[in-house]
């Protein structure tokens, strides 16, 4: 299995570019960062990413995102293929200011039912060798899963090109392609659609992320290509399109206020004109 780059805590920096853009900043970052091994043998250099996000059926995750809460976290089960053998993974995506915590533990297929429907986890679920963080991650992830009765809502799927620092995890870039997303009230890892949503259209999403100090070329690398930083959050802004009434099954709509309503209706205006390329990023 290749190696997991996951980075545990970091700073991400997020813009919505044109293709063009993006092929001038895989040029760019060349000369500081290698390509990720998941996407060298792949001829675009990504990789398929599929992730499978729960929430509660107020869907109270994706309305703190809406809302820009600045302490906030998400439930997602994590694929990159169909294969029965595979291991998934439960990770718990936290933003606690202005930073990005990760807890994750890689977990056997077969036994993921089994934890959503609300059985301990235990060291037998996780894919060996399994480190103890691992399973505090799956014991984080089930207690909040159950706290706020969450349950699966959406696939997110996209093609992702990852550049990491050569020596460390330190200092990382990713670019998604294709972001799409549909309801998906099942536990199945299925690495196909039956009627997505294209999240951001033609648009790419540019991430930069890094775990210390900002890097001074990151800075070079966003006033050479004019970047303005946005938001970009892939399962809140699927489900903006797609519709909160489709994933919230008996539960109904948790009452949001008018200021909820305001965001709302601006990242439907923002996400039409990003799909369009006529977007003003400086909404975030």
């Amino acid at each position: 299995m290749p190696t997991d780059n996951l980075q545990q805590q970091r700073f991400e920096l997020k813009y919505i570019v044109r293709e063009s853009v993006a092929t001038n900043v895989r040029e760019f970052v060349r000369s500081y960062l290698e390509v990720d091994e998941f996407g060298a043998t792949h001829p675009n250099l990504s990789y398929p990413v599929h992730s499978l996000y729960l929430d509660s059926d107020q869907l109270v995750c994706y309305w703190q995102t809406v809302n820009g809460n600045k302490n906030r976290y998400k439930l997602r089960i994590r694929y990159y293929d169909s294969k029965p053998d595979s291991p998934v993974f439960f990770e718990i995506k936290r933003r606690v200011n202005d930073a990005i915590l990760k807890q994750r533990g890689s977990v056997r297929r077969g036994r993921v039912e089994s934890l959503l429907a609300g059985h301990l986890p235990a060291p037998a679920d996780l894919i060996k060798p399994a480190s103890a963080k691992d399973l505090v991650a799956l014991q984080r992830f089930s207690q909040l899963m159950q706290e706020n009765q969450a349950r699966p809502k959406a696939h997110v799927s996209y093609l992702r090109e990852a550049w990491i620092s050569p020596h460390n995890n330190a200092v990382r870039v990713t670019m998604d392609r294709d972001v799409t997303c549909e309801s998906e009230p099942a536990v199945r890892f299925s690495t196909s659609m039956t009627r997505p949503t294209r999240v951001f259209g033609n648009q790419v999403v540019l991430e930069l992320k890094f775990t210390g100090r900002y890097p001074d070329w990151f800075g070079e690398l966003v006033r050479v290509f004019n970047l303005v930083q946005c938001s970009a959050a892939k399962y809140a802004d699927g489900v903006v399109l797609l519709g909160e009434p489709l994933l919230t099954g008996s539960g109904g709509v948790a009452p949001v206020g008018e200021q909820s309503l305001e965001n709302l209706a601006s990242r439907k205006e923002f996400l039409k004109n990003a799909a369009a390329g006529t977007f003003n990023p400086s909404f975030a």
